[in-house]
């Protein structure tokens, strides 16, 4: 007993006087008693955010993305540290009807010749450019030159094609296409160096196009850029039609050219020091941190709506005198708009438990975005409300009866058939839980490039004529330390080149087995790697000769589950014949297992993110009930999402657990806003339970309808995405806020009245002392007492 008196009163003691904003709306309250203060410390602020805006660029590294996720991350870059990989080349196809004409063969050859001259070029790899070991310990090149007629030229190119394991992944099978395969330098292609490049390389081959050969270019930094240009057109793009959407919907639901610009005027400062804090931190946006923008211009639309739709129904409907409906506004709104940021807040944070430099950077800037627009609504919305009324500004009429249309319905449904809803939303979101559990991750590489991709379609082409644009790596340890691979572990890497190949078919693995046509010539290993030069060489074997480098090429498209049990039965029969140590890798293998790591671990992420702002709100409520009343309303539309992904086939991806994390810390926004009303009016305005209800349907439904009409047409733009995993976000979201708004105005409402002597004592709880909100000057008005702290 005596245990539990002490707990009690530290229990007393720390939530004694305390709002359910944890005093975080302290920060409006200083700026209605120092506006001049926090008026010049927004504009100081302002202008440092400006000032990064000009920095404005988007990495279209996706490797940033997976950086630091684990193992198989470790493994990519142990790869790439000691053989390098295929993954940065550009691989460029030319085809041509007439390739057999011997003038059109030496363009083919010029073409190939100023690629390896090119400026951002180490190497390059082409029939044109590999060598045949001669007799007399020379070389020559494996295209003979000056060839005269068109049959000269089909029996070299097939009898290379046929015979020549090298060429197998270079030359058509009908002779009509070879690839070109450059090796960009490393350093020259950071930053914009790929684009450069690339931008080069279209300029080389523009002067070798013609009517009879026809040449394009792929590969991963092709697909990068693609990716990369979608990227920044989307962030200009959503960015305009997110605030013009969200500016309209502000004018429609307010019927006031003045009021919506004032509702406009915070979501676009806030969107300024978002993207400044976010480039300060991290130098520039990334594939994912790019979303963040959208999200926080969205969130702050929909607040300042809220904000300002208070702020009327104190001055209008109340007939308080305006400035001190903008003190009032923020003393009620403040408390809940603190606790709906660190709901938001906590739903991004969360994201940083799983690993992957990706991740955690989305994570750390939307929870600067969430604090930066909390703190821009309690700061800048108020001074502006101010300045606009020494303007003149005037309350528009009340707002649509659109948004109120669903009003009556919900109300009637709730006072009529309250229990009946209320058992019907129990049951289905418990039965929603089911495809919760049986959803499984899933992952495609084509859901990361962009709509229409021609550099998709070219790789697809030569998937289907040579070897494929997609490698997969097998790092084999050898035993003899020979640099020119000595005969034990010839063996090795010869049963290994067998085994990938069993898989994935004749002509698409490459290693030094690949020259075994050679040596069986007559030609040493020695001539043989002498002759292919010190950078192919590379490719195959370290300097040292610890260790060999089989490369198997997959289709470019090729299913997750698909390049699981692949990489499942090779390495089996790797393990069966023998082979200790060989790793698989490659940057498919490690999207794959890295992204099924990660949406694992997001999928906890989002749990922890629903029981901990749950937590929170009957935290900061100082009552379970209310988390209890909260708990379906909430859990409803994420757990319907999930269920639509499942029956949909779509799986769990990356960009989905995100969007429904992200989605749930905002769709409880309104749920906390109604909870905080419901409170305000049972203890302040001591109106019964259901008058109660009632009144705050009435009071601010049809803001939550507006607020939840800005978040959708905000994000449903972003379906339109060239990109289709930001498409998806946009969808996913878009759903989710949709099942969201019916939790809130059917569900809740249904719950609190069918639960009536459940959250009875609600209203019978002691009201905590409220004068510490008051300025020393504010008497007391006629209107609403300010906010249940």
């Amino acid at each position: 007993m005596a245990l539990g008196s002490v707990f009690k009163r530290l229990w007393a003691l720390f939530t004694h006087d305390r709002s359910i904003g944890f005093g975080l709306e302290y920060i409006g309250l200083a700026t209605l008693k120092y506006p001049r203060f926090i008026a010049f410390a927004i504009l100081a602020f302002s202008i440092l955010c400006f000032s990064q805006v000009p920095r404005a660029n988007v990495d279209g590294n996706l490797l940033r993305i997976y950086a630091d996720s684990g193992h198989y991350y470790d493994a990519y870059e142990r790869l790439a540290s000691t053989f390098g990989t295929f993954e940065n080349d550009i691989y460029v196809l030319v085809n041509s009807p007439d390739l057999t004409n011997p003038e059109v063969l030496e363009r083919v050859r010029a073409l190939a010749f100023d690629l390896e001259l090119n400026d951002f070029a180490v190497g390059t790899m082409s029939p044109f450019t590999l060598r045949k070991p001669t007799a007399n310990g020379g070389s020559v090149p494996a295209v003979p030159e000056n060839m005269t007629d068109f049959a000269q030229v089909a029996l070299a190119l097939s009898d290379l094609q046929q015979n020549d394991p090298m060429m197998r992944n270079l030359i058509t099978p009908d002779l009509t296409g070879v690839v070109l395969i450059m090796f960009p330098n490393p350093e020259l292609t950071k930053g914009d160096g790929t684009k450069e490049m690339i931008a080069s390389v279209r300029k080389t081959i523009a002067g070798y196009e013609s009517d009879d050969l026809h040449v394009e270019l792929t590969g991963p930094p092709v697909w990068t850029s693609e990716m990369l240009n979608a990227s920044v057109d989307d962030l200009v793009k959503f960015t305009a039609y997110g605030f013009i959407l969200g500016a309209l919907i502000a004018f429609l639901s307010l019927r006031s050219l003045a009021g919506a610009l004032i509702v406009a005027a915070t979501p676009f400062l806030a969107l300024i020091w978002t993207i400044g804090i976010v480039l300060l931190f991290f130098g520039s946006f990334s594939f994912l941190t790019i979303i963040v923008t959208t999200l926080v211009l969205v969130i702050s639309f929909a607040e300042s709506t809220f904000f300002v739709f208070n702020w009327l129904a104190f001055w209008r409907d109340d007939g308080m005198e305006p400035n001190k409906a903008v003190d009032e506004t923020v003393r009620l709104v403040g408390p809940a708009t603190a606790l709906t940021m660190l709901t938001t807040l906590i739903s991004f944070a969360s994201l940083s438990m799983t690993a992957g430099k990706g991740i955690q950077e989305f994570s750390i800037a939307g929870a600067i975005g969430s604090f930066l627009l909390f703190v821009c609504l309690m700061t800048f919305m108020p001074l502006l409300l101010k300045l606009a009324i020494r303007l003149g500004f005037k309350p528009p009429k009340r707002s649509s009866l659109v948004l109120t249309a669903p009003l009556p319905l919900s109300w009637f449904i709730a006072s009529r058939y309250g229990k009946a809803m209320s058992i019907f939303a129990i049951v289905l979101t418990l039965g929603l839980f089911v495809p919760y559990v049986l959803i499984q991750p899933h992952f495609s590489f084509e859901d990361f490039m962009t709509k229409d991709s021609t550099a998709l379609a070219a790789a697809e082409e030569i998937d289907s004529g040579v070897g494929g644009v997609a490698p997969l790596y097998i790092r084999v340890p050898l035993v003899e330390h020979n640099p020119y691979v000595g005969p034990v572990d010839f063996e090795t890497i010869k049963t290994v080149h067998q085994i990938l190949e069993k898989h994935l078919g004749p002509n698409k693995v490459i290693s030094a087995a690949s020259m075994d046509n050679y040596t069986q010539s007559g030609f040493s290993r020695e001539e043989v790697f002498d002759a292919v030069g010190p950078f192919m060489r590379k490719r195959f074997i370290t300097d040292d000769g610890d260790q060999a480098l089989v490369t198997g090429f997959m289709p470019t498209i090729i299913d997750s589950d698909t390049l699981r049990d692949l990489v499942v039965d090779v390495q089996n029969e790797m393990d069966a014949a023998g082979i200790k140590g060989a790793e698989i890798g490659g940057f498919r293998i490690l999207t794959t297992y890295a992204t099924d790591q990660i949406v694992r671990g997001l999928q906890l992420d989002l749990t922890v993110s629903v029981l901990v702002n749950l937590g929170l709100i009957g935290f900061a409520f100082q009552s379970f009930r209310v988390a209890a009343a909260s708990a379906i309303p909430n859990l409803f539309p994420v757990l319907g999402t999930e269920a639509w992904l499942y029956f949909t086939h779509q799986g769990l991806q990356l960009i989905t657990v995100i969007a429904l994390t992200i989605a749930f810390g905002i769709a409880v926004d309104d749920t906390v806003h109604f909870l905080s009303h419901y409170l305000h009016a049972r203890r302040e305005q001591k109106l019964s339970h259901m008058e109660a209800v009632k009144h705050t349907l009435d009071r601010i439904g049809g803001a939550i309808i507006a607020t939840t009409l800005i978040l959708c047409s905000g994000t449903i733009i972003v379906a339109f995405s060239a990109l289709p995993q930001v498409a998806l976000f946009g969808t996913l979201f878009v759903i989710t806020l949709a099942l969201a708004v019916l939790g809130d105005l059917f569900i809740l409402p249904s719950l609190l009245a069918a639960g009536g002597k459940f959250f009875q004592p609600l209203g019978k709880m002691k009201q905590r002392n409220i004068d510490h909100h008051r300025t020393p000057d504010r008497p007391e008005t006629s209107g609403p007492p300010p906010a249940p702290q």
